[in-house]
C-alpha cells in the first residue's frame, strides 16, 4: 500500500471521528453514477443548549429529555444537562471531574424530567453520547401567571450553530424581545446581530462583535440594537468566530409571550405548520435576504384542502426588507398550516407567524417559524395527559405517518398509531397516542411510512384564569443519522 493510499485512509478515518460515527458499514446501495452510496450511521455524540428560561420570581420551568430507541445505535451511553456557568466549569476542571448534572438520562426510550423555580434558573448545556445521541431532544417549558410575558413559554433546546434567521422579532414599545446567545465551547464566540425593518437594515453599532465568553449565556435586549421602535423585524445572527445557540424570548405587556425559534434556512417554498383552530389573529412576517424581490403565493392547508385566504392571496417581499401582513382569524375555526410558494421566479425567503388566541385582556401569543420536513424521524418531549395537540401537514401528496408515544417519566408503556394525511391538507390530532398507564410526561416520535413529505408541530395548552396559555414547537428531522461516504472505489483506483 503506497503512502497516498495510507493518507486517504487517514483522512477518511478522521472524518468519521469528527462527524461522530463508527468506521465503515451500512447499506451497499449505489448512487446514479454507479459509485457506492453513502451509508447512514447513527451519530455518536450530540449537544443541545437551553436558554435562561426567565427573570421572573414567579416562573416555574420544567425540562424533559428523551432519546427514541434506534436500530444500529450503540447499546450504552449517557446524556446530561449541566448549568452553563464558567465558575462551575472552572471548578470542575480544577477538581478533575464534572460539575453536578441538573438532569441525567441513561436509557433510550425512557424520558427523564426535572424542574426549576424562580429567576435563578441558569442556561443549560447538554451532551449525549453513544445510544443516547441519535435523536436526543430536550423540551423546556416555563409558565408564569403574572407580569409582562405572562403565559406559557416553550422551546426545544437547540444545537449550537453559526447562522440564524428570526423573522417576527420586534422592538415595539409594548414588546421586550431578548436574543439569548449561549456559548458551549472553551473559547469565546464573536457574534454579529443585524436587524431589518420595512425599509432595510436598522441595526445600531451595538450589534457588531458581541462577545460571548466560554461556557456562558448573554441576553441582549433588541431595542438596544435598533435606531427606533419597529413592530415587525427580521433578525440575522452570525458568528464571526466560534458558535452559539440562539433563541429569542418575546414578552408583551398585554398579549403574553413565548420563545421565537429560528426559521429554517432561506428557501423559495416554506411550510409553517400547526396554526390552532381557535386562533383569533395570525400575523405573517417574511424577509428576502438575496438581491431579488420575492413574490409569494399565500395558501392555507386546511383539514379539507388547500385554500387561498381572501384578500391575502399573495405577498410582495422587497429585497433586504421585512414584509408583514395580518391574516386575522385565517383558520375560521379549523386547524391549518400556511404554505408559501413563488408566484413566478423562485427567490429564497425566511418567514414566521405570530399566533394569538383569546380576546380582550385574556390573550396569549406563540410563534411558528417556517420549518423543514419531518424527514426520517422527529421527536417532541414534554407532553402531558392533557393539553397536547399534534398537527401534520402534507403540502404535496398524501402521506402516512407512524406516531409513537414513549413511556412516561414516572411510568407507562409505549403506544403507537399510524395516521394518513391527505395531500394539501392539515390533520389535527387533538388526542395523540398516550402511554398505557401514563405517569408524568412523555415524548411523541414521528416516522413517515410512505408518501410525500410531512411537516409537523405540537401545541401545548394550559389554560389558567381564563387565559388560553399555549406554546407551539415545530418538529424538523432529528438528524439522528448522518451520511458517511464509501471510499472503497477511490482506494482501489489509488492502489493501481
Amino acid at each position: 500500500m503506497n503512502r497516498t493510499t495510507q493518507s486517504l485512509i487517514a483522512v477518511v478515518v478522521a472524518l468519521g471521528a469528527v462527524t461522530g460515527f463508527a468506521a465503515f458499514g451500512g447499506t451497499d446501495g449505489t448512487d446514479d453514477g454507479g459509485t457506492k452510496a453513502a451509508a447512514r450511521l447513527p451519530v455518536e455524540r450530540t449537544s443541545l443548549l437551553c436558554p435562561v428560561p426567565s427573570s421572573s420570581d414567579l416562573a416555574e420551568t420544567s425540562y424533559t429529555a428523551f432519546t427514541p430507541k434506534a436500530g444500529g445505535a450503540a447499546a450504552t451511553g449517557k446524556a446530561e444537562l449541566l448549568p452553563v456557568s464558567k465558575a462551575l466549569t472552572d471548578a470542575a476542571k480544577e477538581n478533575d471531574k464534572k460539575a453536578k448534572p441538573f438532569l441525567t438520562q441513561k436509557t433510550p426510550g425512557e424520558p427523564v424530567a426535572g424542574e426549576e423555580s424562580g429567576a435563578e434558573a441558569p442556561a443549560l448545556i447538554g451532551t449525549a453520547d453513544g445510544g443516547l445521541a441519535p435523536g436526543w431532544t430536550v423540551q423546556q417549558t416555563t409558565t408564569y401567571a403574572a407580569g409582562s410575558g405572562r403565559g406559557m413559554h416553550g422551546t426545544n433546546c437547540t444545537a449550537p450553530d453559526t447562522d440564524f434567521w428570526f423573522p417576527g422579532a420586534s422592538t415595539a414599545k409594548d414588546r421586550s424581545d431578548y436574543i439569548h446567545l449561549t456559548n458551549p465551547d472553551d473559547s469565546a464566540a464573536v457574534i454579529d446581530v443585524e436587524l431589518f425593518g420595512p425599509d432595510g437594515e436598522v441595526t445600531s453599532a451595538v450589534g457588531d462583535s458581541i462577545q460571548v465568553q466560554p461556557h456562558s449565556s448573554v441576553p441582549v435586549l433588541l431595542s438596544t440594537l435598533a435606531d427606533k421602535a419597529y413592530t415587525n423585524l427580521t433578525m440575522h445572527v452570525t458568528a464571526r468566530s466560534g458558535r452559539v445557540a440562539a433563541a429569542v424570548q418575546s414578552s408583551d405587556e398585554k398579549l403574553g409571550g413565548d420563545w421565537l425559534p429560528a426559521s429554517t434556512d432561506p428557501a423559495d417554498s416554506l411550510v409553517l405548520p400547526g396554526i390552532p383552530k381557535d386562533a383569533t389573529s395570525v400575523r405573517l412576517v417574511a424577509y428576502a435576504p438575496g438581491a431579488q424581490d420575492a413574490d409569494l403565493k399565500v395558501q392555507l392547508a386546511s383539514p379539507t384542502g388547500t385554500i387561498t385566504p381572501a384578500g391575502n392571496e399573495s405577498l410582495h417581499v422587497k429585497s433586504g426588507m421585512t414584509a408583514a401582513v395580518d391574516l386575522g382569524d385565517v383558520t375560521k375555526g379549523e386547524a391549518g398550516s400556511l404554505l408559501l410558494s413563488p408566484t413566478d421566479t423562485p427567490v429564497p425567503v425566511v418567514a414566521a407567524l405570530r399566533v394569538t388566541r383569546g380576546k380582550g385582556g385574556k390573550q396569549e401569543t406563540a410563534f411558528i417559524p417556517a420549518t423543514s420536513e419531518v424527514g426520517s424521524r422527529a421527536t417532541v418531549a414534554g407532553n402531558g395527559a392533557k393539553g397536547s395537540t399534534l398537527s401534520l401537514v402534507a403540502p404535496e401528496k398524501s402521506a402516512r405517518v407512524k406516531v409513537t408515544a414513549s413511556a412516561g417519566t414516572e411510568g407507562g408503556s409505549p403506544a403507537t398509531k399510524t395516521y394518513t394525511v391527505k395531500g394539501g391538507t392539515t390533520l389535527e390530532i387533538p388526542d395523540p397516542p398516550k402511554p398505557a398507564g401514563l405517569k408524568g410526561t412523555y415524548a411523541l416520535t414521528l416516522e413517515p411510512v410512505s408518501g410525500g413529505p410531512v411537516h409537523a408541530a405540537r401545541t401545548l395548552a394550559l389554560p389558567e384564569s381564563g387565559i388560553p396559555m399555549f406554546t407551539v414547537q415545530t418538529l424538523p428531522d432529528d438528524r439522528g443519522t448522518v451520511a458517511v461516504p464509501k471510499a472503497e472505489r477511490d482506494l482501489a483506483v489509488l492502489q493501481k
